[in-house]
Parts: structure tokens; sequence; C-alpha cells
């Protein structure tokens, strides 16, 4: 079943090791097919040297294995719950990524800083807020979920505009039209929460925000119906 996608999805997952997104198991990535009304999503705990297509997990929407003989990844029903409530995404990842943990930890977003930062995301990637004991305790990974969503509507973000936000001690989720957009998202944040990093201690005194019309400038030139950047395919 969905042998195609279930290639697509084990090769974004080998994507993450490959851009030093990962270290050990940590990490996942799905991608969902809507006419079907399911995703596919890496095993729980597998070495990523171990991992084969077939190891890919089918799962509902509503987080029940549909096909495999694995375990699906523990953070499934973030996936799930992100996926019902967001219907235009199309693959989602989740990482420790180093310097993206770093700012979740912190609880601090990462700060739309430069041109870079802006080629992606429309803005500062948020923090959703950190979850309570009892949130912990029971659900704790559709609670994550939930509190990704409340992040965005509280602050009125469009998530296809800032395609990521960090969990408050925990790390960064990136999503896309497909699990590999999803990699490239997971890629640019960490980059830009590195950069941003030393740009923080460089100018501590003073906010280091892109003027609002230069992310204007570098986010349409990409992205949009007047996007002019790369080559015309049509």
């Amino acid at each position: 079943m969905l042998e195609d996608l279930k290639k697509e999805v084990y090769e974004a997952n080998m994507a993450l090791p490959a851009n030093n997104l990962v270290t050990l198991t940590w990490g996942n990535v799905s991608q969902v097919d809507r006419e079907k009304g399911v995703f596919v999503i890496k095993p729980s705990g597998v070495d990523y040297n171990d991992l084969k297509p077939e190891d890919m997990v089918v799962v509902s929407l509503d987080g029940h294995v549909v096909e495999g003989d694995l375990n699906p990844s523990t953070d499934t029903p973030t996936h799930a719950f992100l996926y019902r409530h967001w219907t235009d995404l199309g693959g989602i990842v989740h990482t420790h990524s180093k310097w993206a943990v770093a700012f979740a930890q912190a609880g601090i977003p990462v700060p739309a800083a430069g041109t870079t930062h802006a080629d992606t995301f429309y803005g500062d990637v948020p923090v959703a807020r950190r979850l309570t004991k009892n949130e912990v305790d029971s659900e704790y990974e559709l609670n994550t979920g939930k509190s990704i969503v409340r992040a965005f509507e509280s602050e009125d973000i469009d998530p296809k505009a800032v395609p990521g936000v960090l969990t408050n001690d925990h790390g960064p989720f990136t999503w896309g039209k497909d699990a590999m957009d999803a990699v490239h998202n997971a890629i640019v944040l960490d980059v830009v929460a590195e950069i941003d990093y030393h740009t923080m201690n460089l100018n501590p005194s003073q906010d280091i925000h892109v003027p609002q019309y230069l992310l204007d400038r570098h986010y349409y030139r990409k992205h949009g119906e007047n996007a002019y950047y790369g080559q015309n395919t049509h």
C-alpha cells in the first residue's frame, strides 16, 4: 500500500541525518495522502542506518495504524492533529536540531533578522507555550499539536507563511507542501537560528529585526502570484 509514498517519506527521513538535523534516532518526517485520508511516517526508534522504505508506517488521520509491522513515531498524534487542523499541509518534520532546540529551550522565538530568514519565513518563528503537567501526563503528543495551533491562532500567524514552530522545552516542527518541502524548511530554520544566535550576541543592545519592507520584498519575490525568484518552468 502506498509504496511510492513510502519511498518518498523514507528519502525525506534520510535527508535529516544527511543535513545534520538529527542525532541517533531523534526526528521524524511524514507525508499525507489527502484522498486516502492517511499519512506515512517513520517508525519509532529505528536507527537511520537500518531504515528501509518498507519500514514506513501508514497511519489514518485519527492516528490509528493502517499498515506496518513497526510502531509509528511517538510524535504521530502531533502530526495527525496538525494534518486534521491545517488541511493545506502536505508534509511535516520534527527534529532536535541543535540551534532550533536552543531557542526552544530558551523559550525565545527565532527572530526575522535578515533576508536569509525572510526568504522562507514571513516573520518570527513562534514558540508554543510550555505544556502544563496535566497536558504532559495526559495525551502529551496530542497536546503538543494543540499547543502549536494555539500559538498560531493567538498571534494570528498564517502557518503557510511561517511554516515552522518551536515547542517550548522540546524542539522544532516544520511543514510544507510535501515531505521534502518540510525538510527544506527544517534546514532553513536551523540555519537561521544559528545565524540569529550569533547576531544577538554581536548586537545584544538593539532590535535585530529586518525592516518590514525588506521582509516583504524577500518573502514575496519567492512566494505568491508575483514571485519572480528562480526559473520560469511554464
